[in-house]
């Protein structure tokens, strides 16, 4: 009498196969909400920069004011009138249309002795050295219209290197460090507490290039919260079909 050859249909999945496919779908719908919170958050950013940026430019003092009450100052265009500290400069690293460089950050001290670092925009590598670019390097008063920007408490990532200071490259805004680093003393109250971003009204010689801040950002969120709701739907149909199929029958030779 031949053998039976008993077959039988894939085992449903155990608890185990359940528990990491609910995590995934946990994580992948997490993922999605925060996208669209992202994107909440960025629609916001986008509306009050351009809301800002229709208003015009305002006095420096203006800005320091609403600091002052605790306003934010983020891209608010201002102007501000005063003498460039060329041979203080800092620098932070950047690019440019592809090229690689340094924001110039120079010190200008107002007629009241307050100093403030403006970002006057971007140079090359080989423009570092501010005896390249000469007739960019401005004497007497100059009024700088731009968008004042907030100070950074923090490195912003892991990721981002540290600072180098004794060579005078910055990889993110310390305001604090570049001061320092300039020798401009915080202790008599005089620096303030934010940076002008320069517009890109073309300094003599064409450098710096100014006008670096990114305003025109990129909003994907939308397209990257369907991407995680979509996987998590995804996720729920295939376990469905793998939970929810018939088990096989024996079947005998």
């Amino acid at each position: 009498m031949a053998d039976r050859v008993v077959r039988t249909g894939p085992r449903r999945p155990g608890p185990v196969a359940v528990i990491v496919v609910l995590a995934l779908f946990g994580v992948l719908v997490t993922l999605g909400t925060w996208q669209v919170q992202r994107l909440a958050w960025k629609e916001g950013l986008l509306a009050t920069i351009a809301e800002r940026m229709a208003a015009g430019p305002v006095p420096l003092d203006d800005v320091i004011a609403i600091r002052e009450e605790g306003g934010d100052i983020e891209y608010r265009p201002t102007r501000v009138k005063g003498r460039f500290l060329h041979e203080r400069e800092q620098f932070f690293f950047a690019t440019l249309d592809g090229a690689t460089g340094y924001h110039v950050y120079t010190p200008l001290e107002r007629a009241d002795g307050s100093v403030i670092f403006v970002n006057r925009g971007f140079v090359g590598v080989d423009s570092k050295d501010p005896a390249s670019r000469q007739d960019g390097e401005m004497e007497g008063e100059v009024t700088v219209t731009g968008l004042a920007r907030n100070r950074l408490d923090g490195r912003p990532s892991m990721m981002v290197p540290d600072n180098d200071p004794a060579k005078n490259i910055f990889f993110w805004k310390d305001l604090d460090a570049m001061a320092k680093n300039a020798g401009i003393d915080r202790s008599d109250g005089k620096l303030i507490d934010f940076f002008v971003d320069a517009d890109a009204t073309p300094n003599p010689g064409g450098l710096p290039v100014g006008g670096v801040t990114i305003i025109n950002m990129p909003n994907s969120h939308l397209q990257y919260a369907v991407t995680w709701y979509g996987l998590a739907l995804a996720l729920l149909a295939v376990s469905a079909v793998v939970l929810f199929r018939k088990p096989g029958v024996p079947d005998a030779d």
